[in-house]
């Protein structure tokens, strides 16, 4: 089966919705796109194993194979897509439409793309014996729950030399990214009538007092955390969203915080959590108001690589672009910690993800593509 051209494969991928989403009401699954890249990549001599999501019916991860023995590369992305507003898109989100040599889509850029690059460089090998393996790996779920990444480290596979996640970096090598937690702190006081605070206990009185203890702790790891790696060299802690009571004349019972906290490489995210929980407790206490701190989502580690690793200054080397890093997250610390070399580098740029009218410039792909030909080279005909 011959495999479809760049700009067709594109159209078939991004026409297979494959929303990923913490809501049920919003959430899709992501077999259709599976399935379509299992096809291209079974006609092109691939092994595929589609691996079903644990608990989680219509969610399924994508691992094939081309080539046999140890080491190889691993070129992985994510299936899923955030979701989107249509009434603020000048198409449809699902249809791949061009325009001044971009080509508009939901998942163009974030990340869909990557496999038609990923694809078309195998393919210029699709006759050649290949020394080491080539493995294609597609996730599910990376822009809720990182489900589908978390399930490969768990289940001890693939296993490689080298990966390279092809989010959207405009192709620069990423060899290190923040870490990210989100987090909720509830306090549970008591109401009662406005015209007398003896008659509760005021939640938001107690989150006044809390919020100030963050602002703290967030000056506490600014001046004890830094690196200069990073367009912002400290952790960051943000105040996102705050919800609290229901009236003005009724003391407050119940007040909600929800922070995001970014992680540099080398901090440890446990740690964090339990002094934060600490904290806060103590902050709330006087107020004789309980408080507790949840996990919004399960934590995306921070992620490093050594920046003169073979891989990072092989991308560096053949793109022309020096490395560097990204405060966004991606599923490399689950790929690293199966023993692989990892770098995210893709086409695209992270300021068209999670957009309006997100893109592809046409002006990415062939490089993409031609780099990742030469990687493919490097590490599975070497």
């Amino acid at each position: 089966m011959a495999l479809p051209e760049f700009e067709e494969m594109l159209t078939t991928l991004v026409g297979s919705p494959s929303v990923s989403c913490t809501c049920p009401d919003i959430d899709q699954s992501n077999l259709k796109v599976i399935e379509h890249l299992a096809n291209w990549l079974e006609g092109m001599g691939f092994k595929t194993d589609l691996v079903p999501m644990p608990g989680q019916p219509g969610k399924a991860n994508l691992i094939a194979q081309r080539g046999n023995g140890e080491g190889g590369l691993v070129l992985a992305g994510h299936t899923d897509t955030v979701p989107f507003d249509e009434a603020l898109w000048n198409s449809d989100p699902f249809i791949v439409s061009e325009r001044d040599d971009r080509l508009y889509g939901l998942g163009t850029c974030d990340m869909k793309g990557f496999f038609p690059v990923a694809l078309t460089a195998a393919q210029r090998y699709s006759q050649t014996d290949l020394n080491k393996p080539l493995i294609i790996v597609a996730t599910s779920d990376e822009e809720s729950s990182m489900a589908g990444g978390r399930y490969l480290m768990e289940s001890g596979r693939p296993r490689a030399d080298v990966a390279i996640i092809g989010e959207p970096t405009g192709l620069m090598p990423v060899y290190a990214h923040k870490g990210i937690m989100m987090m909720a702190i509830n306090l549970q006081g008591s109401s009662g009538h406005s015209s007398n605070p003896d008659l509760g206990r005021n939640a938001l009185d107690a989150m006044h007092a809390v919020m100030g203890e963050l602002i703290r702790f967030r000056e506490e790891l600014a001046a004890r955390h830094r690196n200069p790696g990073f367009e912002v060299v400290i952790p960051t802690l943000n105040l996102g969203c705050l919800r609290a009571g229901d009236n003005p004349n009724r003391i407050c019972d119940h007040a909600e915080l929800q922070i995001d906290l970014r992680l540099l490489p080398g901090m440890d995210g446990d740690q964090i959590f339990a002094d934060l929980q600490k904290r806060i407790e103590a902050a709330a206490e006087p107020f004789q108001v309980p408080a507790t701190l949840t996990a919004l989502y399960p934590p995306v580690p921070p992620f490093e690589t050594d920046r003169e690793g073979d891989l990072v200054q092989t991308l560096s080397r053949l793109s022309g672009n020096a490395a560097g890093t990204v405060a966004f997250g991606t599923e490399a610390h689950f790929l690293q910690c199966l023993g692989m070399e990892t770098v995210v580098f893709g086409p695209g740029s992270i300021n068209q993800a999670h957009q309006p009218n997100e893109y592809l410039a046409r002006s990415q792909i062939n490089p993409a593509v031609d780099v990742i030909d030469q990687v493919i080279r490097r590490y599975c005909l070497a």
